[in-house]
């Protein structure tokens, strides 16, 4: 069976920064304790590693509130301000491992909603990024993440000024459909694309791929939005599309009779996995 694996699997520049980050402070061996402000990515087996390792997880204010000492890592997806005005007023030492491509949505949305405008932010409302990006902004905000939230959205002032903006992670076709939608109602719109350009490639990559094989293979942890970002893509153009953690979830039987087989793998996705998986679709 021939395999063909997407270049651009695996860990993207913000992801590979933020686990760094901890690895760093890891080195430092200077006996505090080591913080993540939630999940530093969304991988279950590099937040064990973690875990393992001694690093905590904390998750929300009233838990942040309670660090005495030690360091408090942001997680790549970013946080709202009043953590880093949490951090500042207890002078809780803090390094940001906020993605930069994040961080660009960030400065977008404090700037624009600062001059009364109004934002939409086209991404997953549950979404950790997603919670952190409305968090620089004010009441003028709205979360579309469909076309039945696009065509209900309504302002009763046509004339007010509209920023959108884009989850990082978001369905780069999807996002232009839901412009499309809004822009055709006659707003003052300003578009910010701002899917990050890894995962536009990668999504890119993976549609392309997808068209001329078999069979495809997606890897990426159950919580990664980027990961199952691309198993929508790629199952939409290529039926037989599995999702994967790890080699464990690989059914063999399933790829029986594929001749050729797609492999991607979600932004979050560590190489070792990805080479598992590899190695075991070689039947």
């Amino acid at each position: 069976m021939e395999i063909i694996t997407a270049k651009s699997a695996g860990f993207c520049f913000g992801v590979e920064k933020a686990v760094n980050l901890v690895y760093e402070e890891l080195r430092k061996e200077e006996n505090r304790p080591i913080y993540t402000y939630g999940p530093i990515i969304h991988n279950e087996i590099v937040n064990d590693d973690f875990k393992e390792k001694g690093v905590q997880i904390i998750d929300g204010l009233e838990a942040l509130a309670g660090v005495k000492e030690g360091t408090v890592i942001i997680r790549s997806h970013g946080v709202p301000k009043k953590v880093y005005d949490l951090l500042d007023e207890r002078k809780i030492h803090y390094v940001d491992g906020t993605c930069p491509f994040v961080k660009r949505i960030h400065n977008i949305v404090a700037e624009k909603t600062a001059q009364q405008e109004f934002v939409i932010i086209i991404g997953n409302p549950a979404h950790p990024e997603v919670e952190g990006i409305r968090g620089w902004g004010n009441e003028k905000i709205e979360i579309i993440s469909d076309e039945a939230k696009a065509r209900a959205f309504t302002l009763e002032d046509k004339s007010q000024k509209v920023t959108i903006v884009a989850q990082t992670t978001f369905n780069h076709n999807k996002f232009k459909e839901l412009v499309e939608i809004i822009l055709g109602k006659g707003y003052n719109v300003s578009v910010c694309n701002t899917i990050c350009s890894a995962t536009r490639e990668r999504q890119a990559e993976a549609r392309e791929i997808a068209s001329r094989v078999d069979a495809m293979i997606v890897i990426g942890d159950m919580h990664s939005s980027n990961s199952q970002k691309l198993f929508e893509i790629c199952k939409d153009t290529c039926e037989k599309t599995f999702f994967v953690q790890t080699i464990r979830d690989l059914d063999k039987t399933k790829l029986k009779d594929i001749n050729v087989l797609g492999i991607t793998a979600g932004a979050s996705t560590p190489n070792k996995t990805i080479e598992e998986v590899q190695k075991g679709c070689q039947i």
